[in-house]
């Protein structure tokens, strides 16, 4: 994992955009706002587009020095050089993914409500693990339910914590709190009315001063 890429933050997920010049758009915006890692995810688009849309993300990526990960895709994060992939329970080994991507790339894994799925994930390689949902979400409006305690649980695993799932700048700090390290929002950002101001929103939850976060998070104008 690149020492400078912040373990702390807003772990921001694309929504779901076929129009690749509006989704760039609407990433940048939540880049500069200081959003620490961008999760690229579009289950509306076909191999092509996803292909096409990951590669014009990642030089955005790169220019705000955040990591851009591949949801779901170990393969395609390979074959585009992104820096990472994110895998659920049906997205192939993460042994496998492991030993398949570059040395340094980032790599991800779904844990939902289960503390041995966390452990077999980081057993097997995985850079940080992700439990959720943890709150009602309009993304996965039939997730399993995950609880505070699964982040405190998992704290000896050593590994960056991620929460996801109905996240809200409200229970934000319940979480963070419990030990999230990175909150991973899709609809909360993309979805609000203002995206860089939610972004500054749920970086105020994590409760440090500006001169803790990494300088592209720092929530003053």
């Amino acid at each position: 994992m690149n020492p400078s890429w912040p373990r702390q933050g807003l772990y921001a997920i694309t929504p779901d955009d076929t129009d690749t010049a509006r989704l760039l758009a609407r990433v940048q915006v939540v880049l500069e706002a200081g959003a620490a890692w961008l999760q690229y995810r579009n289950k509306a688009a076909d191999a092509a587009l996803r292909d096409a849309q990951a590669r014009e993300l990642l030089p955005l990526c790169r220019r705000h020095d955040v990591p851009l990960i591949i949801n779901d895709d170990w393969r395609l994060a390979a074959a585009i050089g992104a820096d990472g992939a994110h895998l659920g329970e049906d997205d192939g080994e993460v042994a496998v993914a492991r030993a398949s991507l570059p040395a340094g790339a980032l790599l991800g894994a779904s844990c939902y409500a289960d503390l041995d799925l966390a452990r077999k994930a980081a057993a097997a390689g995985a850079d940080y693990i992700a439990f959720g949902a943890f709150f009602p979400s309009p993304t996965k409006p039939n997730a399993r339910r995950a609880t505070p305690q699964l982040l405190r649980d998992s704290a000896a695993l050593g590994l960056p914590r991620v929460a996801i799932g109905g996240i809200t700048p409200d229970n934000a700090p319940a979480l963070i709190d419990a030990g999230a390290d990175l909150l991973a929002v899709i609809s909360g950002v993309f979805d609000a009315p203002d995206p860089a101001i939610a972004v500054h929103q749920y970086l105020t939850g994590f409760r440090r001063s500006d001169s803790q976060l990494p300088p592209h998070a720092r929530t003053s104008a």
